[in-house]
């Protein structure tokens, strides 16, 4: 499916269809590569807890890995959020932590205000909070969406005219992800102000819309390894295979 662009913040309304998940599964783009050695991490480091912030998303890893994996990924995605549930811990584990791989999450705004709300809260915490917090998301994703989709129709069209951010606070609300992230060492003052911070809003949504404008990603999840787009994977099983192929 592929998208026409539209600036996000003018779609940034209630989306309770979940609609633009990819469910392909192949990993026939990738093709075998001679195996790269292990990289130690320096004394005292763990590769899978070396977490940067980059100009479209957050890594872990070698920053010197041989492989780098990107995932654009939307978190009301429920293709991206299967994938995440059965990826996030072999990847870490048996690939990050080697040195052999990197691994970037760029969030993918799809979904709209549901997308938005949960990455705000996401991107609220410290660098090294944000691996962890969006795993427990995935983790936590289909009680979100239980509650979103139970949202009343009056209380959606209460929305209508509502600046990105105040619907983005509404669905916070309904999806009980302020008390979620407050469970994680976020204080809800903390939370909100994250919540209703336009600027950050508009930085947020910048790979997205760039994404979108250059038609790179027309589906989420989507992976690129090494810059090639790894075409219609989807779960942790072809893309381990992809992995495998390019050396890992």
């Amino acid at each position: 499916m592929k998208f026409a662009y539209a600036p996000l913040l003018a779609i940034a309304l209630v989306a309770l269809p979940l609609a633009a998940c990819s469910k392909e599964d192949s990993a026939n783009s990738v093709t075998s590569a001679t195996p790269v050695a292990a990289t130690p991490a320096p004394a005292g480091k763990n590769w899978s807890e070396t977490v940067v912030k980059t100009e479209e998303g957050y890594r872990m890893g070698n920053p010197d890995a041989p492989i780098k994996l990107v995932e654009y990924g939307a978190r009301s995605c429920p293709t991206c959020g299967a994938f995440g549930r059965e990826a996030y811990k072999p990847l870490t584990d048996n690939y990050v932590s080697t040195g052999k791989v990197s691994f970037e999450f760029r969030d993918f705004l799809v979904h709209g205000a549901s997308d938005v709300a949960l990455t705000l809260l996401g991107q609220c915490g410290t660098v090294d909070s944000f691996f962890p917090l969006l795993e427990q998301t995935y983790q936590n994703q289909i009680a979100f969406l239980d509650k979103l989709q139970a949202m009343p129709q009056p209380a959606q069209a209460a929305l209508q005219g509502k600046s990105p951010t105040q619907v983005a606070t509404a669905l916070a609300e309904q999806m009980g992800a302020i008390d979620f992230v407050k469970q994680r060492g976020i204080p809800e003052a903390k939370a909100r102000a994250c919540l209703a911070d336009q600027k950050q809003l508009e930085i947020m949504a910048k790979p997205t819309e760039k994404a979108m404008q250059d038609g790179s990603v027309t589906g989420t999840p989507t992976f690129f390894l090494n810059g090639k787009n790894v075409e219609g994977v989807v779960t942790w099983a072809a893309m381990e295979k992809a992995l495998k192929a390019a050396g890992a």
